[in-house]
């Protein structure tokens, strides 16, 4: 098989969770909590970025809050499930 259809799993010490969010916002406030457990359980670095100081962000996702990404891809917004993300990041 070509190497261009073989995809190698990342391991979740190799995936960055990205919170995207605001400052006052209490479902952020709920998505952080599961975001630091999950990433501190499986080993996946997470990082987090304000919609108030990004227009890019703010114009993509501010309907949205909080966004979660993976690897700069959605994975869900609004509630975190501490469930689908561990699975998603592979653990």
């Amino acid at each position: 098989m070509s190497a261009l259809f073989r995809r190698t799993k990342k391991k979740s010490a190799d995936r960055v969770v990205t919170l995207v969010g605001k400052p006052g916002c209490h479902l952020c406030d709920d998505a952080r909590r599961v975001v630091r457990e999950v990433c501190e359980e499986t080993g996946a670095s997470w990082e987090e970025k304000d919609i108030t100081v990004d227009e890019e962000l703010y114009r993509e996702y501010w309907e949205q809050i909080p966004v979660v990404l993976i690897d700069d891809e959605q994975h869900t917004f609004w509630r975190v499930d501490p469930a689908r993300l561990r699975a998603a990041l592979g653990s």
